[in-house]
């Protein structure tokens, strides 16, 4: 027989069959094998993650307080666009040169009939 065959049989070792289970699996993903709670390894993690945690717990209640104010506001924002495209619209009228016409009549200011003069500047004098 083979030599080898006779050292197991005489030393008659149990070898177990390796079963992966959940908190195994989590163990060798973690890096959890030869550690325990009171390392600074393990506690660092976890106050990372903890960290983590309270951020985004603190980001969520921050946007949610965000898009309470943005809806109040919403209604008050849609009237100021109402009253600015009035008066826009008001300002663009009051602008035109029929309406100028009216508002200084009684001023006694009137459009002139003739046209303006156009005045033209000798370029050998070197003026322009």
């Amino acid at each position: 027989m083979n030599k080898y065959y006779l050292l197991a049989m005489r030393e008659n070792s149990y070898k177990p069959i390796k079963k992966i289970t959940l908190f195994g699996h989590l163990e060798k993903r973690l890096r959890l094998n030869d550690t325990s709670l009171n390392t600074p390894y393990y506690l660092s993690r976890l106050f990372y993650l903890f960290f983590l945690g309270l951020l985004y717990i603190w980001n969520a209640h921050y946007h949610e307080k965000m898009l309470h104010k943005v809806r109040q506001l919403q209604p008050i924002v849609d009237s100021l666009r109402v009253k600015y495209m009035q008066l826009q619209s008001s300002d663009m009228f009051d602008r035109k040169q029929s309406e100028i016409a009216k508002k200084v009549a009684p001023l006694a200011i009137y459009e002139s009939k003739v046209p303006p003069y156009i005045i033209k500047a000798n370029k050998k004098r070197g003026l322009y």
